[in-house]
């Protein structure tokens, strides 16, 4: 007996390739897969797969625009099941969107039920709604079933779907389409099919013509919602000509008149895509934060309709003006870009421009024209064929019927005796008997005699170019009799107009000017009190807090913050809050970092300069126009470092600059030995063995320095000779009667 040894089987080899080539080709082909099959549509159809997959579907499903409605589910599950095997929820948004008027200018399918609305709202779920065809959607596939277009298989290989719809009006352009593949999109705006077909008959007389001949014919997009488009038609050119650019569009408005010198704004279209609740919800945050206080309400009475109030603050208000800065404020204005990058023939992605859309459109429709023709023609000569074959049995009936009796093989008999084809005897044996009448004779010669006069027609018609253009000009003009601006919902939407130019009015202008109260609290609450009352009088804060800054100010004011960060914030005085309340925490108004405190807070004078100084004794003279914050983030004046924090702001008034330090040291040096910057560390105000800056102040000389001590009153010291220093130096002790936490106010 031998032993036998057990060989592991042999494993195969492992390939191996470097990560940079693997990765290149994977992503590579992810890359043109999206590109292809996903996000950008075919310049002949304006279609991606999914669009043109679901109208395949329903049309499969003999959904016609005259027929019944079904369940969207049911749809959204054939064209998952058969043509597109991804989410479900995503078919039937794309479904969805073909359907919603407000999205789409021609709409493709025909919904029932909730398919969302204006607002922004989602559609009701698939198993809810209904839909079926529209009639543009059928003049998309028309010639589907005479050889108009290649088909391929579907994912499995058991059914086929076309490659591309034979497309009877310029999709790409009437609808519009937008995508993000790999490394480019595309965005293209909806236009009216009118004055599309218009530009297609130029282009078939003139196949030379000009942008500028195009453009005439093609102003600029039509949106679903209207609107006012207020691009220079210079810019419309570009853009048409380079496949790339901008429209600028606008809500429509009117001025309604409520008597008595009273009005309103009512505002009818809004722009493409804009949601109408989130519009409403801006506008509202607008009035909000008084970024436009000239406006003082805004409310939704729209119904089937839009309709959108704005109401002014002020009768006086000037509606071009307030409209104005609604625009420059909100999505009542956006800019809508064109970028017309497509799939030439379905395979190669380019920014075309307008004329190179439609002649990618108009030579599909000539090669569509040619192959339905060739079909048609093939029926005919089948047709022809059997005919030829029935007038021939009915001028020997009596011997076709005998051979049918008494052969049992009757075709072959039939075939050699008269000469018939294998179609005609076939034909012949398939005749049912109610055929067998004398009128039937006549009415086969009829349509034998009108079959080759169909054919003589398609034989010119497939022999001369000319003639094939003429063909799709009549198709084009039938076309335009459905859908153009004679056919319901064919006219034009969006109006062109010029930008009105509204001069740039300063806030402050606008705002009502009023005395108030400015009141901080020291954890940072801050309010602003009606008028100007008394500072001293005892106000209200939450516990644990009280009051450290108050002042007299007007609305129109800009109100200065400085923080131990070193940085300006500036709110404008009619943007704080009422002094009803405890005010609102000053950190929601402006981005002052949690680890950094106030150091002031004043109302801002034009032409005034400022002194700034850190905790480590460096300062600087900056002009109060230097300082004033554009956003919330504040502007850097001070700079400190890590440990150091910005320690005191006063305005300047006087000659001389008097500083103590945390030793008591005073130190008194003219003014005119500090520079005046814009930003910086500054320069050492006083010298320091220990502790650092505690306050400074600037006075008169001639005046004397003067503090307050105490109990509130001010003491003056007239002679400072000696503490008159140079600038750096460390001083000397402070005078008598001093205050112990070493402040000058």
């Amino acid at each position: 007996m031998t032993d036998t040894i057990d060989t592991p089987e042999q494993e195969p080899a492992a390939l191996s390739e470097p990560l940079r080539r693997a990765l290149g080709e994977r992503y590579l082909q992810y890359a043109l897969s999206t590109i292809m099959h996903r996000a950008l549509p075919d310049a002949r159809d304006g279609l991606k797969p999914v669009h043109r997959r679901i109208l395949y579907a329903m049309r499969e499903l003999r959904l016609s625009s005259t027929g019944g409605f079904r369940k969207s589910a049911k749809i959204s599950g054939d064209v998952m099941g058969n043509y597109h095997p991804h989410g479900d929820a995503a078919i039937y948004d794309a479904m969805a969107r073909l359907a919603q008027e407000f999205n789409v200018r021609y709409p493709l399918v025909d919904g029932q039920g909730n398919f969302g609305n204006i607002d922004g709202d989602n559609p009701a779920a698939a198993r809810y709604t209904e839909a079926r065809l529209t009639a543009a959607a059928e003049a998309l596939m028309e010639g589907l079933a005479e050889n108009a277009v290649d088909f391929r298989p579907n994912y499995d290989g058991t059914l086929e779907e076309p490659i591309v719809l034979p497309a009877s009006f310029p999709n790409l352009l009437a609808n519009g389409s937008s995508g993000i593949a790999v490394g480019m999109a595309t965005n293209i705006p909806p236009h009216n099919i009118g004055e599309l077909v218009d530009a297609c008959l130029l282009m078939v007389d003139r196949p030379d013509a000009s942008d500028e001949d195009l453009v005439a014919l093609v102003p600029g997009p039509d949106f679903p919602t209207g609107g006012v488009i207020v691009e220079p038609r210079e810019n419309i050119l570009e853009a048409y000509r380079t496949g790339r650019g901008a429209f600028r569009l606008r809500a429509k408005w009117e001025v309604e008149d409520l008597g008595r010198g009273t009005w309103q704004i009512v505002v009818t279209e809004i722009p493409y895509q804009v949601q109408k609740s989130k519009l409403i919800e801006k506008l509202a945050e607008l009035i909000q934060t008084k970024k436009i206080p000239i406006l003082a309400d805004v409310r939704d009475e729209s119904a089937e309709d839009i309709r959108l109030i704005l109401e002014p603050r002020s009768r006086s208000v000037d509606p071009e003006m307030l409209m104005g800065m609604v625009f420059r404020n909100s999505d009542l204005e956006i800019r809508f870009s064109l970028n017309m990058n497509v799939l030439i023939d379905g395979r190669t992605p380019k920014v075309c421009s307008l004329r190179e859309v439609l002649r990618a459109f108009l030579d599909h429709r000539r090669e569509v024209l040619v192959r339905r023709s060739q079909h048609r023609l093939e029926k005919i000569d089948h047709r022809l064929e059997v005919l030829e074959g029935y007038i021939i049995a009915f001028l020997n009936l009596d011997r076709v019927i005998e051979i049918i009796r008494t052969e049992d093989e009757p075709k072959p008999v039939m075939m050699a005796e008269f000469s018939l084809t294998d179609v005609q005897a076939e034909a012949i044996l398939n005749m049912r008997l109610r055929s067998l009448r004398r009128l039937e004779e006549m009415e086969l010669r009829r349509e034998r005699d009108e079959l080759t006069a169909e054919r003589a027609d398609l034989e010119i018609l497939l022999a001369s170019e000319a003639v094939q253009w003429a063909r799709i000009a009549d198709q084009l003009r039938e076309t335009a009799e459905k859908f153009g601006r004679t056919a319901p919902g064919g006219a034009r939407r969006s109006r062109f107009a010029e930008a009105a130019q509204v001069e740039d009015v300063p806030l402050e202008a606008m705002i009502e000017r009023e005395p108030i109260t400015v009141v901080c609290s020291k954890m940072g609450w801050v309010r602003a009190m009606k008028g100007h009352i008394p500072l001293d009088q005892e106000l209200k804060f939450k516990d644990g807090d009280e009051g450290r800054f108050i002042f007299h100010a007007e609305t129109t004011d800009k109100i200065v913050i400085f923080g131990t960060n070193g940085r300006f914030y500036t709110i404008l005085g009619a943007n704080l809050p009422g002094g009803r309340g405890m005010g609102e925490p000053l950190r929601l108004m402006v981005d002052l970092p949690n680890d950094a405190d106030i150091v002031g807070i004043f109302a801002h004078r034009a032409g005034a300069r400022l002194i700034v100084a850190s905790s480590d004794g460096d300062g600087f003279l900056v002009a109060a126009d230097e300082i004033l914050a554009q956003t919330r983030g504040g502007k850097q004046v001070l700079n400190v470092k890590d440990g150091v924090r910005a320690k005191v702001c006063r305005a300047v008034a006087g000659d001389h600059v008097a500083v103590v330090g945390d030793n008591r040291k005073v130190l008194v040096f003219p003014l005119d030995e500090l520079p005046e910057m814009a930003r910086g560390k500054g320069v050492r105000l006083q010298k320091y063995k220990d502790g650092g800056l505690s306050d400074l102040t600037t006075f008169t000389l001639s005046a004397g320095l003067a503090w307050k001590d105490p109990a509130g009153r001010t003491r003056t010291e007239p002679d400072v000779s000696e503490w008159l220093g140079k600038r750096a130096t460390a001083g000397r002790m402070a005078p008598r009667g001093f205050p112990r936490d070493n402040r000058f106010t």
